[in-house]
Parts: C-alpha cells; structure tokens; sequence
C-alpha cells in the first residue's frame, strides 16, 4: 500500500468532495451554495468548458482518417473501444476516455469498466437520458423479495426531481404515467415522420404501450440557463458542446459553484482513502496521491462526499481500513462492493420501411423515442410468468444516408444525381432491461497486482443471470412484433452479448438501507456508523429499474447535500 510520508495540509475545509462528474459537480454546487468551503477533488486533468475541447468544431476531413481510428491505435484502449464498434474512441472523442494499460482491472467474469478521468468525468460523454424512477422501482424489492428496501419512496425524492430538472434543463414530453413521473420539461423535440408513424400504429395495435421522444437533459425552451444557449442539433455532444446546450457539469453545476466563491477545484489529486478518527467517531479527511508530484497529502473536512463513481467510491471506501472498520469503511454490514448492477441491453429489432421518400428531417437531432416500460406494472394484465421487473426501448429512424451510393454499380454517368439522393429509411429499437441486485454480483480488491500508484486494482465479479435472460427473449420478441404490427419490411430481431458494464449505468456496492445489518448507507445517503460520510454516486442504488440512472443521481445528490448542509449549520450554531 501506500508507505510514503503525508502532508497534512494545515486548512480546514467544511466538505470534501470527491469526483466532478454529475454527482460530484451537484455536490459542489449544493454544498458551495449553502455557504460551505469546499474543496473538490479529481484525479484527472482540468477541462474547462468550451476552452478544453478540442475536436468540438471539427468536421471529418480534419482528422487524418476523417472520424476513424488506426486498430494500431487502439491498443491503449482495448476495453474502452468494445462498445458502438469502436465508436467511443474515435478520433474526436478518444481523448475522454481512460488508457486501459495504465489504469487497467480484473475480471473474474467479461466487465466492460468505461471511465473517463478529468474534471466533469462522464458528464461530457453521457447520453443525457434523463428518466425519473416512481415508487414501482422504490417498492420493487420490498414486493418481490430481491435486495432490500428502498428507505425511500417517490414523495421523498420528487422535489429534488423537480430541482434538478428545472436547473439542467430536461426536454421531453409529460405523459401521465404513474410508472414514468412527469416532470418539469422544457418542449420536446420533434419526431421525425417514420417515428410518428411507428407511435401512431403503436397506439392502434396495442393498448398496453406507448412512443414518445426522449426525454434529454437538452435545452430547447426560452428559459434562462446562466452561460448556457439552447442546443444546436449539431449532435457532436460528446466532444463537448460549446454552446452549453446540454448539461454536463462543466457547463453547469461546476460554474455555479465557482460563482460563489467558495469552491476549491483541485484537479490530479487521487483519493484513495477515508480517515476515520477511533476517539471522535467520524472521518476527518482524505488522502490523496498528487498525479502530477506523486506527493501523498492529506485534506481535512467535517463532511466528505463520495461522487467518484460506484466502483471507485467503494474502492476508496474499502480501502479506508481501520481498527474499527477492519473490512472497509462503513462495512459493518459486509454488503460495501457486493450487488453490482447494470442495465442489459443489445437486444431489440430493426426494420425496413417503404414510402415517405419525399420526406427528410432537418439538424442532427442528439436524441431518439422511447417506449416506456410495459410489463410488471403491478396489475395481472402486465404481469409475466418468466420473469420480473421490466425494460423500455430506445430506438430512431433515419434515411441510410447514401449508403447505396457505395456500390460499384452506381458507378456511372448517373452517380452524380444518385449520390445527392437520400437512401431509404429504417427503423430500429434496443431495450434496456432492469439488473436484480443480487449480492454474489460484486468487486474486490487485488492488492497483489497494484496499479501505477501502488493502489489495489479492482476485480469485477458479475454477470447477468436466468431472470435477465428471460426477459431479453421478450425484449426482442416485443420488438419485432412493433415493427411488423406497423408493416414494415424486412424485420429483424437480434439478441447480442449482454456484458454487465457495457451500458454505462453501473450501479450498487454500497446500497441504501433502512437496517444497518444489511445495508451501508441510510435514507439521506450517509454511512449509517458514519454519518459525516455521504455516498450519492450510483453506489447507493438498492435496484436498478430500467430507466437511465443519471437524473436519480443528481437528484439524491442535492437531497443529501442540502441535508448535509442544514446539520452542518445546526451543529455549528449549537
């Protein structure tokens, strides 16, 4: 482990926060706002906003290769090239994403671990799906048995829902669905002619189902965004969007907190443990590795918020060993690391379809529809035999964009008026399917093959199991009848390799609780043995539902950090 000399640093900061992506930059910003000194770590590089991206106006014919990688090139990021066939490091966006043999992991079972480390991490990167959960998802593993209770219910989280919506800016559509909680959305974008079509013959074969356009955290309306404009429909957001237009932290949380004067950004500072004082019973600071001068420091802070994502909140967690907490900080339930979860999905069914040649759509929306969930909604008509909980669709349709025009046999005297055609349009959807927390899914550490740092490397243990593969038959078998309900051609469903880690949304480890026997962390977020310690990244899920996790995350965040606040100032003034 760690043997070097530490430097205290002689400041006292009221919090810590740890990570600046979208948990850490909410923490930041809730905590600073509140009027507490803040000090806010990361153990990547600075990115400032708009300044640090680099390909953000770049066009195809800028890079060598126009958007393509040398497979030479990818060597360095051999795990982090896996998804979209290689599409999240590519020339304009490899930058964002970690080299997997200097930061590298263990796999028991095939995990897909996607990172990115510098200041606002993922929220540069992510796909803005922005979903709330309902009490469907709160109440799941109390009704069915699996994991533990939720200590919460929607009423507890639907103002901070609220909160989080109307700062970021989230479009979409309100639909009255008590499965899918409306929200305070600015206008929805608009479906392209295919995609109406499809949510119209939706509504006229099934009664159990419904289409509508994402909702994303993208601003669309006239509502004041401080710094930020509405979004272009450039769909280059995952170079980093320098007009604000959706939301990521640098854009949006981490300036907010910079305003009021009492954010510490601190960027190449590695957490990698916790202290906890034996006499006065809670933790008074963070360790940290200096990237840059390889210096081990320690900050101090009456609270300390964990944002550094699930898997490196609870490796930090479990490597904060002391005499009171020999397996982890916080681990007196033995549960820190177990009931790893992602959503499964690269399942669904795509289609052919005649006719509107003469229409188009104008922009490159960063968005598609979605199909909220339909099975297990808590009544017999929904209810399935093969499996439990439920999954959503998102999906698009488009023109092939001259794909055609490819072909050896275009080649001619007509290629000229053939190539400036649009080519036919086709539709697609993939499900994404809720994980159960099962606690046999989960990391460790390995202190035997340290990283660079001389850090344990984490050790990923997990696989989706019959529950979830039932439910991806049904995935795709539901797909295809859409599709071929809405007579289109040429149907065709498909199962892929479902690989925990590979949707981006992993989440548990460090699960919320009402019983401190069988869960880490209690009902605002804190360690229950610590409660100066919060953890509001996706750790602290209990389960999974099917919606994308992120806004959940957000809105705990600001839950937890305005409570933290409220009994800072109270034990303070007492």
């Amino acid at each position: 482990m760690i043997n070097k000399p530490i430097t205290e640093n002689p400041e006292t900061y009221d919090a810590i926060v740890i990570g600046t992506g979208i948990s850490g930059g909410w923490a930041a910003k809730e905590l600073c706002e509140n009027g507490l000194k803040t000090l806010v770590l990361e153990r990547g590089r600075m990115v400032k906003h708009i300044e640090d991206y680099p390909t953000m106006h770049m066009d195809p014919w800028d890079f060598k290769h126009r958007e393509r990688q040398h497979p030479d090139a990818l060597k360095n990021q051999h795990k982090q090239s896996q998804l979209w066939n290689g599409g999240l490091t590519r020339p304009d966006t490899k930058h964002w994403f970690v080299d997997d043999l200097k930061h590298p992991y263990n796999e028991t079972k095939e995990y897909l671990w996607l990172r990115g480390y510098h200041v606002g991490g993922r929220s540069i990167m992510w796909g803005k799906q922005s979903y709330r959960l309902s009490d469907l998802d709160f109440e799941a593993n109390k009704k069915d048995g699996h994991g533990v209770d939720w200590p919460v219910r929607y009423k507890d989280i639907a103002p901070w829902y609220d909160k989080v919506e109307e700062f970021i800016g989230v479009s979409g559509e309100n639909l009255g669905l008590p499965h899918l909680p409306d929200g305070k959305l600015e206008p929805p974008m608009e479906l392209n002619c295919v995609e109406t079509d499809l949510k119209d013959k939706i509504s006229e074969n099934f009664d159990d189902r419904l289409l509508t356009i994402g909702r994303a955290a993208h601003i669309t309306g006239n509502k004041h965004h401080e710094g930020r404009s509405k979004c272009q429909y450039r769909n280059r957001c995952m170079r980093g969007c320098p007009f604000g237009g959706y939301f990521s932290s640098n854009s949006c949380t981490l300036p907010a907190a910079e305003r009021t004067g009492n954010m510490h950004l601190r960027p190449h500072s590695i957490a990698y443990e916790i202290v906890y004082d034996e006499k006065l019973k809670k933790a008074t600071g963070v360790k940290v590795i200096d990237a840059e001068t390889n210096e081990n420091l320690f900050f101090k802070a009456d609270i300390i918020f964990c944002c550094a994502s699930t898997i490196a909140s609870t490796s930090i967690l479990m490597q904060s060993k002391s005499k009171r907490f020999p397996n982890g900080l916080g681990n007196d339930s033995g549960e820190l690391g177990h009931n790893l979860m992602d959503h499964h999905y690269a399942v669904g069914a795509q289609a052919e379809v005649d006719g509107f040649s003469d229409k188009y759509y104008k922009g490159r929306r960063p968005n598609g529809f979605y199909i909220p969930r339909f099975r297990n909604l808590g009544d017999d008509k929904t209810k399935q035999k093969n499996f439990l909980r439920g999954y959503g669709y998102q999906g698009g349709a488009s023109r092939t964009n001259w794909q055609h025009a490819v072909s050896e046999l275009s080649y001619g005297k007509n290629l000229k008026d053939d190539i400036l055609k649009p080519g036919p349009w086709r539709i697609g959807m993939g499900g994404f399917g809720e994980c159960l927390p099962y606690h046999d899914n989960k990391i460790t550490l390995n202190y035997d093959k340290p990283d660079q740092w001389g850090l344990p490397t984490v050790t990923f243990d997990a696989e989706i199991k019959e529950n979830e593969i039932k439910m991806r038959e049904d995935m795709r078998d539901q797909a295809i009848a859409m599709l071929k309900a809405a007579g289109y051609k040429n149907v065709k469903g498909y199962i892929g390799k479902a690989i925990p880690g590979a949707c981006i949304h992993e989440m548990g480890t460090a699960r919320m609780g009402y019983d401190p026997k069988t869960s880490v962390l209690n009902k605002y977020n804190q360690i229950h043995s610590v409660p100066n310690v919060y953890v509001t990244d996706g750790s602290f899920m209990t389960s999974s539902a099917c919606q994308n996790p992120s806004l959940t995350y957000m809105a705990f965040t600001a839950r937890a950090a305005n409570h933290a606040a409220k009994t800072f100032k109270k034990n303070k003034d007492s």
